[in-house]
């Protein structure tokens, strides 16, 4: 069974403007759909149209239920301290992206089919199987996190709500064949949800305006401040997700953009201009929640409101029913979102690493079973303070593996046999070598810290 079905036969995969390469030419991932989407519109708005897509489906990956407990911490302890870190954190996440984007575009490559170019057979193997346990964590917490909305808004076990989340195969395997640009609209129109129902939390909430623009400015309280740090490195370490990189660079391929030097500009620009505007949406989404957090919880005295079912039952006696029911709605649609492209950025990874391509439903079920069946055995022994640990730890073990495809990206598009005329100028390698340092320190961080946590 095919990924999708292509509207278009797919070309011949691009012949990279480098000789930095083991290969010239590589066969394209995601080959039913590569190149299927004409580049048809007129002027920039038409283009900009025409582009529109790949940035949506990376920037659900900023917005997944992992994100959300950090933020309702973040905003239930400290106000509006935070949102300054979760600025930084989109702006990481726009300059990672663009260039996950621009390496897929120049050299016809994604991340993965690009490490195992450049790097020996153990390498690669390991570099992929790190990738498969963070894209299985990364399930977890969409697992979790549905089955918890489902309790929310219908009362049902959680166990219930897991086994109900692997029923999402279906809908997959149904959008499969309809192309990709039907699953983008469905992405957006997700997104959309989410974006409502938080826009009508803060019509709720009543923030203080003055106090929401300071929060977006950094101070050095949050680094002086032990405790406020630990939350700020978890909003950092929960916000860049490794396989959305992979995924990025290889869904960017589907344009049928000119295969000239002119032609991959203007992809290249677009692409970034696409990803921007998507991120921009998440920058909203994770802000408005921990807005939300600091204007009702922690105005209240409530603050230590961490776990999102506390969050769910303190929002309808402090701003009403419907507040409550948003919110589990929100975070339905969220879990569905995160599951769609974490399928995508699966079949990338086995495809890229290991040159094997493995039916798109059979990818898919194994890697739910892989997180199915931890997050039943926990819901039914530990319950919902279980879930929540669960749910922490899934974003630790993305923390680890981050380094691991940022650093890569980082070299290779700062590689001028690799990339020629589209290498990374100078200030653009100090500034993406910067980011991937400081991302790979605080994670380290992070990990430490988490780890004398649940020792002590």
């Amino acid at each position: 069974m095919n990924a999708f079905r292509s509207r278009a036969r797919p070309t011949e995969p691009l012949t990279p403007p480098d000789t930095g390469w083991r290969r010239a030419r590589v066969a394209p991932s995601l080959a039913e759909v590569y190149r299927s989407v004409p580049v048809i519109g007129t002027g920039k708005l038409g283009k900009i149209l025409a582009f529109a897509g790949p940035g949506y489906l990376v920037a659900v990956g900023y917005m997944d239920p992992g994100n959300w407990a950090t933020d309702l911490a973040g905003g239930s302890r400290f106000g509006y301290t935070l949102l300054s870190v979760v600025l930084i954190s989109n702006l990481m996440a726009v300059l990672l992206q663009g260039l996950s984007s621009k390496l897929g575009i120049v050299t016809g490559r994604d991340l993965a089919q690009a490490c195992r170019d450049h790097y020996s057979r153990p390498v690669t193997i390991g570099l992929w199987v790190m990738c498969e346990i963070a894209i299985a964590a990364c399930d977890l917490a969409e697992v979790i996190g549905s089955a918890i909305a489902l309790n929310l808004l219908f009362g049902l076990a959680l166990p219930v709500g897991v086994a109900i989340t692997a029923l999402d195969v279906l809908l997959l395997l149904y959008l499969q064949n309809k192309g990709v640009r039907v699953l983008e609209a469905l992405v957006i129109t997700l997104m959309a949800t989410i974006g409502v129902c938080f826009a009508f939390e803060l019509f709720l909430a009543k923030p203080d305006l003055a106090g929401v623009a300071r929060g977006f400015i950094p101070t050095l309280d949050i680094v002086n401040d032990r405790e406020k740090l630990y939350i700020a490195i978890g909003i950092l370490g929960a916000t860049v997700m490794p396989h959305n990189l992979y995924l990025h660079s290889s869904i960017v391929q589907t344009r049928r953009y000119e295969e000239s030097s002119a032609g991959r500009k203007e992809a290249v620009r677009y692409a970034f201009v696409d990803s921007t505007i998507a991120l921009s949406l998440a920058l909203f989404i994770n802000a408005a929640i921990l807005i939300v957090a600091a204007a009702s919880f922690h105005t209240t005295g409530h603050h230590e409101v961490a776990e999102i079912q506390d969050a769910h039952k303190l929002l309808t006696p402090l701003l009403g029913a419907g507040a409550s029911t948003m919110f589990a709605l929100a975070l339905l649609a969220s879990g569905q979102n995160s599951t769609l492209t974490g399928t995508l950025a699966g079949q990338i990874v086995m495809e890229g690493f290991l040159d094997i391509r493995v039916r798109p439903w059979l990818r898919r079920l194994i890697t739910r079973l892989i997180a199915i069946v931890p997050a039943v055995i926990v819901a039914i022994v530990a319950g919902e303070s279980g879930t929540a640990k669960l749910l922490i730890l899934s974003q630790v073990v993305l923390s680890l593996q981050l380094s691991f495809a940022v650093f890569p990206l980082v070299m290779f598009t700062s590689d001028k046999l690799k990339m020629g005329e589209f290498v990374n100028p100078g200030w653009m390698k100090v500034l993406a070598y910067l980011t991937a340092s400081v991302i790979a320190t605080l994670n380290v961080w992070l990990l430490f810290q988490t780890v004398r946590g649940w020792m002590s």
